[in-house]
């Protein structure tokens, strides 16, 4: 057996990059000439000008809640407008290019193509231990939301068989486990908490679930240590409906690895700007899936990027995993305010590193505070901020300046401390 799930695992940074930026701009030809709604976005791009990180954070972020609304504008125009039901952004369409469709909160819909291992998971389940001849016992949902298929399809092409256990039944899920004895669990970490408990309410040991892979919640180090304990080694990946696979966990447990199929960038949260290496900001994902295109996917997730290489020889970046929402958007005296609007103030002053809009004092009776990190305030500066603060938000904010890197890493632009009693 070999240490990585393929040879892209090992390539060398600068192969990989190289590697990525050439099918980034296949990308962006076949996701203007095969999508409605790339067509429009990238109206005036030329794709083979996008040949570094530095072009492609040119492009213009597309976020959820803006592929949710070309969806619902295309419900409301009915079947037959152009790249219906998915706001224009899927090249397939229904027949036996695309077998399946999914629904997730919102609603919003997504497809699934007829390519081997789809979503990509069979990468995470190889470095969570799985391995060909397997079988795997699969508790994600298989209603509605993808995540029971996302599983499926990449133990298949990793080679396993799968009983399809879904979710809930949880005695039920006990007796089928001590009967077929899989290698392994595949679901939730809080439904394995209760199967596991469960099975010891039963009295019916299940040593043949010794790993596990799990996603959809957090997965804290005092959980994993709880199944470790239970003498399951369980693993997490991070993935969604509309990207697939983005990371995974590997036995060196530091951060998660980034995935061969996507292009990761993490950016200052209300804007496309990257932030430094370290830095907690937006989750921006391209992902080089030709069937569903999406170009800089704003996942409303933060994350940071680790120093180094994985200590088990992957080479890929890795992020620190899911550690929040990005969306902070905020109401202020009955006015909406965005990360987007603090950035904007930001970038008219040079001198400003980081900013932190607080708001404080208690409901209709609130102030804000913008805190900026400068090098050294000049004469006037704080009155000049703050009549930006007014231009952009049309709300009155105050100004303290603070010293460079004194302003917490966690990605918030904007913090409600107000009292809600």
């Amino acid at each position: 057996m070999t240490a990585f799930y393929d040879n892209l695992e090992a390539r060398s940074p600068s192969q990989r990059a190289a590697e990525q930026m050439s099918a980034l701009r296949q990308q962006l030809v076949h996701a203007q000439m095969e999508t409605a709604a790339f067509a429009e976005i990238l109206r005036g791009v030329d794709p083979y000008q996008i040949d570094s990180r530095a072009a492609l954070a040119q492009l213009p972020v597309t976020r959820k809640y803006e592929l949710l609304a070309r969806q619902q504008a295309q419900r409301a125009e009915g079947v037959g407008s152009a790249g219906y039901p998915f706001g224009g952004f899927s090249a397939i369409g229904f027949g036996s290019a695309m077998p399946r469709i999914f629904a997730s909160p919102g609603t919003i819909y997504e497809p699934e193509g007829t390519r081997r291992d789809y979503w990509r998971m069979a990468r995470a389940m190889y470095a969570a231990g799985f391995r060909p001849g397997e079988l795997i016992h699969n508790c994600f949902s298989y209603h509605f939301v993808p995540a029971g298929s996302m599983m499926e399809t990449g133990a298949h092409a990793l080679g396993c068989t799968v009983f399809a256990g879904g979710t809930g039944q949880t005695e039920q899920q006990v007796q089928v486990m001590a009967d077929l004895a899989p290698a392994g669990y595949i679901g939730t970490p809080s439904f394995l908490k209760i199967i596991l408990e469960k099975a010891a309410e039963m009295q019916r040991p299940l040593p043949s679930v010794t790993k596990a892979l799990v996603s959809g919640e957090a997965c804290p180090p005092s959980l994993r240590d709880w199944f470790a304990s239970q003498g399951v080694a369980a693993y997490q990946c991070y993935a969604s409906a509309d990207l697939g696979l983005i990371a995974y966990e590997t036995s060196a447990r530091e951060g998660l690895v980034l995935d061969e199929g996507v292009v990761v960038e993490i950016v200052r949260p209300g804007t496309g700007d990257p932030v430094p290496d370290g830095e907690v900001g937006e989750l921006v994902v391209t992902t080089l899936n030709a069937d569903y295109p999406l170009i800089r996917f704003g996942t409303g997730d933060l994350s940071a990027i680790l120093p180094g290489a994985c200590p088990t020889g992957r080479t890929n970046t890795r992020i620190k995993g899911w550690m929040g929402r990005a969306d902070q958007t905020t109401k202020v005296r009955g006015m909406f305010v965005h990360p987007g609007q603090v950035a904007e103030v930001l970038k008219r002053f040079p001198e400003a590193l980081r900013a932190r809009l607080v708001v404080a004092g208690e409901m209709a009776n609130d102030s804000m505070t913008l805190h900026v990190e400068v090098p050294a305030a000049t004469d006037g500066l704080g009155e000049r901020i703050g009549e930006a603060i007014r231009d952009v938000t049309k709300l009155r904010g105050d100004v303290v300046f603070v010293t460079p890197g004194s302003l917490p890493n966690d990605g918030r632009v904007i913090e409600d401390a107000r009292s809600y009693k």
